[in-house]
Order: structure tokens, then C-alpha cells, then sequence
């Protein structure tokens, strides 16, 4: 405790470390208050409380463990029709389709190839696809929480103004794309002038965001159950500080492949030599090359299945996929994870370029041929790495399903066990640690992750 007290004031006492850790979490505060800032026409102070009771019926758990789900990426400002209820995910959206089309298009290829410029257009890109994709989304969510809720007598009056006029949609619509500008904005800047990556801190303090008030409910729920709920309670803050470092074990989890670099040097007189490095470096692949991609990819999928319902209601199969619960959502969930992780791994890892490069700079790897033989060597390592990484990514994923009901007793909470919301944050509380530790480093200092095992070998 007292080395971690230190090397809190090693980074207090570090001017520039300082001021980009202040300016971060002045944009953070920014940000959250801005979430609470709600549309001009809604009343929401009416519907974030009908909303509440809403979600709490027992025939409504489907649709609220949805609502849940998208309103914890934003903090919690979609359930409060919020100026940002869109957040920072259209501008998320975007650099996917970027990303993906950069895979097919040349012109774009050609951007990712030009250095400092390129990467300049593939942001500007970016910024105008994002406004693209906020102006398919607003008008979606505006019809969520008319069509949704109109029928419903008691959310009349959480309108302002009627909410099937022009003058409630026209107005709203540019709100919600501004808002979402506007996060964008903030966290370019973060990425700028402050401190870690500025768009998954944002995204990162919006699931937070919502973690206190969702403990807070569970707690409630379970000691209303008496001495066992308190004993529950204990039972699952030690399980989910147990998933929380498998989950960082999977972020850092690599298998490393040994690289022996030989440097031609030119003797005088016209002669040559081969010298080997003594030196032995090493490339890492990751086990978990995609991160949370695959599983974006696949919520993102998961609501067609959903659009079935509209074609035979009956089918109480079919509305398990409306439930994000149910068993039948995530089967098919964690089979669309463990396709797309080996799909986003095959196209974002260039195992040729990677053998290309080494055989360039006179880099093998030992008993494997430069060329397409360390290729093939570099592909079979990655896929077989891939598999468990993928199936432990799966497993992750609907682990909320299987704590709920069972361990955890409030769908919210459950969320917090696995799933997109905690790998984001595993993910993006690692590298911001890392960045902190390189500046600390820089100036002498001890890393926070830095032991005294470590500080010792380095001596």
C-alpha cells in the first residue's frame, strides 16, 4: 500500500502527466453531465421514472434486459432520452465499416498506406459516416420511445409536445446527431491533449456509469431474502472479481514466437559474412487477436433473429430471441462469437506481410523456411491459438445468462459479469495503466504494475 501511495504522488508530481490526467477527467465530467440533459420536448424526469417502472414488470423482462443492455453503453442516457442517448457508438459503427471496407477497397487501402495523411482522410472519413449512421439511428430510437410507450395511458404526459408532429421529430433528430458530434468530439480531444484512448474511455465511464446503482439493487433484492442474501452478496463480489482477472488473463494471454534476426555486414576488401544477433526477439500473438470485435459483430446480428417474431408471434422459440436471457439468443450468440473471432483474426492479422517483413529485414523463425513456409507456420500457430481464445470469448460473452437467475438476481448486474461491458473496460483500464506506466518509466519512476520482482531483475 505505501509503494502505490508513492507512486501516486510520482505521478501528481509529474507536470505534464498531470494536467492530461485533470483534462481527461474534466471531459468525463462533460460528458456525464451532459448525458443528463434531455430532449427539449420530453419531460425526462417523467419518463426515466415510467421508464424505471416499465422495465419492472414482470411481463416486460424481455424488453428490458434489451433496453438494459444498449442503455449501458451510454451511461444510462438512451433510458433517459437523453441530448447523447445516441453516445459514441455511431461514431463505434463507422470505424467498423471503415475498417471492413479498407479490406475491399483500394482507394482505402491506399489511405491506410499513406502515412500521417492517409490516416487524416480515414478520420474525415470517418466523422462524415458517423453523421451518416446517426441519421439512420435517431429517427430509430425516436420510434422506440413513441411507439414503444404511446400505447401505454401513462406516458402521455412525458411529451411536451405531441410526438407524432414535425415538430417534435425534426428538432430531436438534429439534437441527437449534434450530441453524438459532440462525443465524438470529446474524445478525440481526450486522445489528443489527455490521457489513454479518448472514444473507449468514453465508452468505458458510460458502462460505469451504471455499475453503483445496479449494485445497489441487487443488494436490496438479496437482503430482502434476510442472513443468506448478505452471504450471497459476498459470494458474488468474489465471483465477480474472479471473472474480472480471468477476463484480464484473456486481454494479455499471447503465445510468443521466437525470431532470430541475421545481419549481413560488409567486410573491407569486397568480402561478406554472416554474423548472428545474439539477441533474440520475439513476436507476440495474441490469443485473443479480436478483442471485443466478434462479439459486436454478433450482438449486432442478434437482433434479426429477433425480427422473426413479426412473422409468427406465436412462436415462443422464436420470442426467446427477443430475451437476451434466454438460452435460445445465446447459443446462437456464442456461435456467431467463435465464427466472427476467427473471421476478424483472418483479415485484421496479415500473416503474409508478417513473413514478408521478416524475411526483409533478415528475420526467421528457427526450422521454418523464410517466406510462405513461415506463412503457413504463422497461420497454423494463430488458428490453433484462436479456437480457445475464442471459445473462452464465447463463454464471456453469455456468462450474464447463466449467473442470472441462479447467482445474481437483477438483470442489470448480471450484465456486469461478462459481455461486451466488461472486456471494455478490462481492456480499456489496461492501456491507460500502460500508458501512465510508459510516462512514469520515462522519468525513472516505478510503473503501478510494476513489482518488486521485476524491479529487481532489471537491477
Amino acid at each position: 500500500m505505501k509503494e502505490f501511495i508513492q507512486t501516486l504522488k510520482n505521478i501528481w508530481s509529474l507536470k505534464e502527466l498531470r494536467e492530461k490526467i485533470l483534462f481527461t477527467l474534466g471531459l468525463i465530467l462533460v460528458y456525464r453531465f451532459a448525458s443528463y440533459v434531455s430532449l427539449p420536448a420530453i419531460n425526462m424526469a417523467e419518463v426515466g421514472s415510467l421508464l424505471e417502472n416499465y422495465q419492472n414488470q414482470g411481463g416486460n423482462k424481455q424488453g428490458a434486459g434489451l433496453l438494459g443492455l444498449l442503455s449501458s453503453f451510454t451511461g444510462g442516457a438512451f433510458s433517459r432520452a437523453s441530448i447523447m442517448a445516441l453516445g459514441i457508438m455511431p461514431y463505434i459503427s463507422a470505424s467498423i465499416i471503415v475498417q471492413l471496407m479498407g479490406m475491399a477497397i483500394p482507394y482505402l487501402q491506399k489511405l491506410q498506406k499513406d502515412g500521417e495523411s492517409g490516416r487524416n482522410t480515414l478520420n474525415q472519413i470517418t466523422r462524415w459516416l458517423t453523421i451518416a449512421v446517426c441519421l439512420v439511428q435517431a429517427p430509430s430510437y425516436l420510434t422506440s420511445i413513441t411507439q414503444m410507450f404511446l400505447p401505454y395511458a401513462q406516458f402521455q404526459s412525458a411529451y411536451y409536445i405531441e410526438p407524432n408532429s414535425i415538430m417534435f421529430w425534426l428538432p430531436s433528430i438534429v439534437i441527437l446527431v449534434a450530441g453524438s458530434v459532440f462525443a465524438m468530439w470529446l474524445g478525440e480531444k481526450i486522445t489528443d491533449k489527455g490521457i489513454g484512448n479518448g472514444i473507449s474511455i468514453l465508452i468505458m465511464v458510460g458502462i460505469l456509469a451504471d455499475l453503483p446503482t445496479a449494485f445497489i439493487q441487487e443488494v436490496a433484492t438479496q437482503t430482502g431474502k434476510g442472513g443468506l442474501g448478505t452471504i450471497m452478496i459476498l459470494i458474488e463480489v468474489l465471483f465477480w472479481m474472479v471473472v474480472v482477472l480471468l477476463a484480464i488473463l484473456l486481454s494479455v494471454a499471447v503465445r510468443k514466437i521466437p525470431i532470430q534476426y541475421v545481419s549481413r555486414a560488409q567486410a573491407r576488401g569486397g568480402a561478406s559474412k554472416n554474423l548472428m544477433q545474439g539477441a533474440r526477439q520475439w513476436i507476440p500473438l495474441k490469443v485473443n487477436a479480436a478483442g471485443v470485435m466478434p462479439i459486436i459483430f454478433a450482438q449486432a446480428l442478434m437482433f434479426v433473429p429477433g425480427l422473426l417474431t413479426k412473422v409468427d408471434d406465436t412462436s415462443t422459440f422464436l420470442a426467446g430471441f427477443k430475451n437476451v436471457f434466454s438460452w435460445q439468443y445465446n447459443v446462437l450468440f456464442a456461435l456467431l462469437i467463435i465464427i466472427f473471432s476467427f473471421f476478424y483474426t483472418a483479415i485484421t492479422i496479415p500473416v503474409n506481410q508478417m513473413a514478408d517483413d521478416l524475411k526483409r529485414n533478415g528475420g526467421l523463425i528457427p526450422k521454418v523456411r523464410p517466406g510462405k513456409e513461415t506463412a503457413d507456420f504463422l497461420d497454423d500457430i494463430l488458428s490453433k491459438i484462436t479456437l480457445p481464445g475464442s471459445i473462452f470469448l464465447a463463454i464471456f460473452a453469455v456468462l450474464p445468462a447463466l449467473v442470472y437467475g441462479s447467482i445474481v438476481q437483477t438483470d442489470r448486474f448480471a450484465l456486469f459479469f461478462g459481455g461486451t461491458s466488461l472486456l471494455i473496460m478490462v481492456g480499456v483500464i489496461l492501456d491507460t495503466v500502460q500508458q501512465i506506466n510508459t510516462y512514469l518509466l520515462n522519468h525513472h519512476y516505478d510503473g503501478l504494475m510494476q513489482s518488486k520482482l521485476s524491479r529487481t531483475s532489471n537491477v
